[in-house]
Parts: structure tokens; C-alpha cells; sequence
């Protein structure tokens, strides 16, 4: 319900409004919870994308030229989103040598397994 729509006649219906919003922020306190507001997502220009991803402005054009980033381009100026570039950098994560010998053993046992 918005403001504008608070009136006399739905005086009632605006307060029953306020009572069940409120009953749902204390449920989420005493979780221990905090409302989702959502955030606007700014975008950013690719001074800033660089500085996030620690590339030079080249490069930044380069990963954009083979579609390897994510942007956004509005006439001849692009734009990025940080949380997209912060997700493309964790998607580039190389293994450790822990991680791959376990993986290896996983899948040495499961063809042991398998033939027997």
C-alpha cells in the first residue's frame, strides 16, 4: 500500500497494513534476520572495471572484443556491474594440487568400482 492511497475511508485498511509489516519485521529480528532490500545496481565505467579486475585498459577491451567479460555497451561508452565482474573472476579459479589429486582418487576409485 502506498501513501498516496491512505484516505479516511481506508484509514482501516492502511493501519492493518502497517500491523502485518510490522508483525513480519519483528518475526525477522528475533530470527535474528535482517529485511532484503534490495540494491540498485550501479553501473560502472572501465576506469573503475579495471582497477576492479587489476587489468590495464587494453586488456579490459581485448576480454570485451572475444565476448570473455561481461559488459554492457550504450552507444560507444561500456559499462560494467561489479558483482558480475567479481563473479567472473571467481569463476576463473584455478585448483590446487590437493584438490586435483582428490579429484583424480575420486575418479580412479569410482573406475575400480565400476569394472568390478
Amino acid at each position: 500500500m502506498e501513501a498516496n492511497e491512505i484516505s479516511f475511508e481506508n484509514l482501516p485498511k492502511a493501519v492493518a497494513h502497517l500491523v502485518s509489516e510490522l508483525a513480519e519485521i519483528k518475526s525477522l529480528v528475533e530470527k535474528g534476520q535482517t529485511p532484503i532490500v534490495p540494491q540498485k545496481r550501479i553501473p560502472i565505467d572501465i576506469e573503475e572495471a579495471c582497477r576492479i579486475i587489476g587489468k590495464a585498459k587494453p586488456t579490459v577491451y581485448a576480454l570485451v572484443r572475444k565476448r570473455m567479460i561481461p559488459c554492457y555497451k550504450s552507444g560507444k561508452k561500456l559499462y560494467f556491474f561489479e558483482d558480475e565482474l567479481l563473479e567472473w573472476i571467481s569463476k576463473g579459479k584455478k585448483k590446487t594440487l590437493q584438490e586435483i589429486e582428490s579429484e583424480a582418487e575420486a575418479g580412479y576409485n569410482k573406475r575400480k568400482n565400476i569394472q568390478r
